[in-house]
């Protein structure tokens, strides 16, 4: 009998052990570059508190902001390698796992912001969502920084010919390179943190970015004037690992998928009222003037662009295109 009491005792025990390992939260580490007071940042803490109030006690969320966990160029390594659940990468950083997803680097592709939600909300834009799941990777959000506008240490920018010669600070994309090539212009591939003192030095003339990310990084302080183009979008996509996501409770999934059209709807918000906020302070500071172009000087740029699209048609395809012009006219 004496021997019975230890041994049930211990199934005991390792029945609880079971059950509270069973119980213990899923740890979600959400992992991205920018600062806490960003859009970015604060719908990745959206989504904390959204996924922690839908899933209490079955999920735990930490977030890791300004590259604390993984910097930019190792995240997607790490989201593959099972380190880290979620990132929102620079959707220009998906070229290599996709060149559908080039899409979005087309210049003068969509008119304006809601032109770009109508594509990602509807079929063609959540496909891409999908279109990298045989390389590992599942998209589950996009989530906005805003339309581009360029800008030069020049007095002029009103038509393609005013940036003939000129030097711009790109990305690391294909498509930003052939638009510049075919403006006559001359791409500069470089690090966000460095384009401040290229521009202030004159190693660069000019530079792409949206309003908010010009003004927080001062760059209208170093140059004459920018352009209200609207020739592109800086977006990110929510991206996680697909096995990861797939092996996932169905009420998990579903629950931080609300969590995660929560916290983009609020992120979205952030993006576009910090891009008008910024944009009426870059116009008081008086630094830089402000150019507005007219709708012929947009078809000439546009004119100017269309040997970009040719080049990249059949990567992307004529049917994504299609369906991104369509958005403009709804």
């Amino acid at each position: 009998m004496k021997r019975v009491i230890p041994m049930i005792a211990g199934a005991i025990a390792l029945s609880f052990s079971v059950a509270a390992q069973a119980q213990a939260p899923i740890t979600i580490k959400f992992s991205h570059v920018v600062a806490e007071a960003t859009p970015k940042g604060q719908g990745a803490l959206k989504f904390k508190e959204a996924a922690e109030r839908l899933l209490p006690g079955k999920v735990q969320v930490q977030v890791f902001p300004s590259s604390s966990l993984f910097g930019d160029a190792k995240e997607l390594e790490a989201l593959l390698l099972g380190d880290v659940q979620l990132i929102a990468p620079s959707l220009s950083k998906f070229d290599r796992y996709t060149k559908k997803v080039q899409l979005f680097d087309l210049p003068f592709l969509f008119d304006d912001l809601d032109a770009v939600d109508r594509f990602q909300q509807g079929p063609e834009g959540k496909s891409l969502l999908d279109s990298m799941q045989k390389r590992g990777l599942q998209g589950l959000a996009y989530w906005h920084n805003g339309m581009k506008q360029l800008s030069t240490n020049r007095d002029k920018l009103e038509r393609p010919e005013d940036v003939k010669g000129l030097k711009f600070r790109i990305q690391a994309s294909d498509v930003l390179e052939a638009q510049f090539r075919a403006l006559g212009a001359n791409p500069q591939k470089m690090a966000f943190a460095e384009v401040y003192q290229a521009l202030q030095t004159g190693v660069v003339d000019g530079q792409e970015n949206t309003w908010s990310n010009i003004y927080s990084q001062k760059f209208h302080e170093v140059q004459k004037t920018i352009a209200n183009t609207n020739h592109g979008v800086i977006d990110y996509m929510v991206v996680t690992n697909a096995k990861w996501w797939n092996g996932l409770p169905e009420d998990i999934r579903s629950g931080l998928q609300k969590a995660l059209d929560e916290a983009t709807a609020h992120a979205n918000k952030l993006a576009e009222e910090l891009n008008e906020r910024d944009r009426k302070l870059i116009a008081e500071a008086g630094r830089a003037k402000i150019q507005t172009l007219t709708k012929e000087d947009i078809a000439e740029w546009r004119k100017a662009m269309e040997p970009v699209w040719k080049k990249f048609e059949r990567d992307i395809g004529q049917d994504l295109i299609q369906a991104a012009l369509e958005s403009n006219n709804k």
